[in-house]
């Protein structure tokens, strides 16, 4: 039964009251607020909500009883008869880069549900909703997901957490370091990030009033040499750089960790698909070589879903108690919900089943996009890892056609062009310039696509693998 209507009264009008009330059911009844056979307050219990005499509402069942609107069943109330379909107003689309839904989504980023266990998805969540509701959140994370993400960083990324370090949770990648900057920078600092570079993570220290000074990538990821002196920090992505795919090396991880010591700075590492290496063992994690200058960030978004919209954070205790902190002053903080589902998958051995699986899943997919591009004789970068590889192009100008055809072909594709930060104008006029004027001037891989190989369903990419690499061959063909 409705217990509140959407009625309300103007003593004041020439209507009696009995007819207003009448005239506020019926255009309850067509607008959609009432449904049809849905059961109406008795005549004694609107009249008390209105605040009116009970003969008014009566007067008011009364007629449209006469006009067939409501009918009362002995026993049971009174009940809508009959309503119109109620016509809603059409949802204003909300464009984004796959805007369109008929679009085969090769975007880089997203995980592979395919490889996710529906039983086990199902069993984690039910054995989440065990848990009591929470009165109070835990500002640092619930204990025992933190907990679960200690044992998964010792035994998936070799990290021991929690010693030198403090582990909390988070609402993901870009939340965290949204929370870092405003709990430990200040408006007007600076960040050295990855030129080209994760455009979330920009928008986070933006958003903060944080300027991000771009910093070019070659083979080998973020080049240590052109970092400026007088950045208040740096954001990297070592374990696979995002978007060129690049793994930065032993000897360059020593490089930064001892530019961040000597500069006195902390280097935040995105570990966002650090578990999903296919060739060799993954490289040890910034975090395990120098826990008191790097912050390390994780996130399930790339593993499993981004349904549970939780990560974890690693950090020196002073910057993990200022992120606490800000947290308490805010009111924010990660979900209890999605962190119960991942203690649940990590508790009975299904997170590390997955893992396996993915690990079996993807190496395929990869092959079969990189096998079908190499074929129409186009160059593949980023290492044999992680969900997603590059297709190197000459100039903006193919690179906008390579995505024109790709969609002609019902295919949506990622313009490397994008993932660039020169063309910024929030960069700190400060310091010194490590780009040329010329947006996009350096390096010979500026331009390109990034082609995912992880969303789509395995029967979906073989069609839609094909149509992309021939869209891309026919981009790079002379006229």
């Amino acid at each position: 039964m409705l217990e509140e209507l959407p009625l309300v009264l103007d003593r004041a009008a020439a209507e009696p009251l009995s007819v207003q009330v009448a005239d506020g059911l019926r255009a309850a009844a067509t607008s959609g607020a009432l449904r049809a056979a849905d059961r109406l307050p008795s005549s004694r219990a609107l009249a008390r909500q209105l605040g009116v005499s009970r003969t008014v509402v009566a007067a008011a069942y009364d007629q449209l009883h006469a006009e067939g609107w409501l009918d009362g069943r002995q026993g049971s109330g009174t009940y809508l008869t009959t309503a119109p379909v109620a016509k809603l107003p059409p949802l204003t689309p909300v464009a984004g880069p796959d805007d369109s839904a008929r679009l085969l989504d090769l975007f880089p980023g997203a995980p592979c549900i395919e490889a996710l266990d529906p039983a086990a998805w199902r069993r984690a969540w039910r054995a989440a909703a065990d848990n009591s509701a929470v009165v109070r959140k835990d500002r640092a994370g619930e204990p025992d997901f933190r907990a679960a993400v200690v044992e998964h960083l010792l035994r998936h990324r070799g990290l021991q957490a929690g010693s030198d370090a403090v582990v909390l949770s988070t609402a993901g990648t870009s939340s965290a370091v949204g929370e870092f900057a405003n709990a430990v920078l200040r408006p007007g600092d600076t960040v050295a990030i990855e030129d080209p570079g994760y455009q979330r993570a920009m928008g986070a220290f933006l958003a903060a009033g944080i300027h991000v000074h771009p910093v070019p990538c070659d083979g080998d990821g973020l080049r240590i040499d052109l970092i400026p002196e007088g950045v208040q920090a740096v954001y990297c992505t070592p374990a696979h750089q995002f978007p060129l795919g690049a793994r930065m090396p032993a000897a360059r991880r020593v490089e930064l960790v001892e530019f961040a010591r000597r500069a006195g700075i902390p280097v935040l590492e995105d570990d966002y698909d650090g578990e999903l290496r296919y060739d060799t063992a993954p490289l040890p994690l910034l975090a395990a070589m120098a826990p008191d200058v790097v912050i390390h960030l994780g996130t399930t978004s790339k593993i499993l879903s981004p349904a549970l919209g939780v990560g974890w954070l690693v950090a020196p205790p002073d910057i993990a108690a200022a992120i606490r902190t800000y947290r308490e002053r805010t009111g924010s903080g990660p979900s209890p919900a999605g962190q119960h589902v991942f203690t649940e998958l990590a508790r009975n051995g299904d997170l590390a089943r997955h893992l396996r699986r993915l690990r079996r899943t993807l190496p395929p997919r990869r092959e079969l996009l990189v096998s079908a591009l190499r074929r129409r004789g186009l160059e593949v970068l980023g290492d044999d890892a992680g969900s997603h590889v590059v297709v190197p192009l000459p100039s903006a100008a193919v690179e906008d056609l390579a995505i024109a055809l790709g969609r002609a072909r019902g295919v949506a594709l990622d313009g490397l062009g994008r993932h660039h930060l020169a063309a910024q104008p929030d960069l700190d006029p400060r310091l010194p310039q490590t780009l040329p004027a010329t947006t996009h001037a350096l390096g010979r891989h500026t331009f390109g696509i990034t082609l995912g190989y992880a969303a789509l369903s395995l029967t979906d990419l073989r069609t839609a693998v094909p149509l992309a690499a021939d869209g891309l061959a026919a981009a790079l063909a002379p006229e």
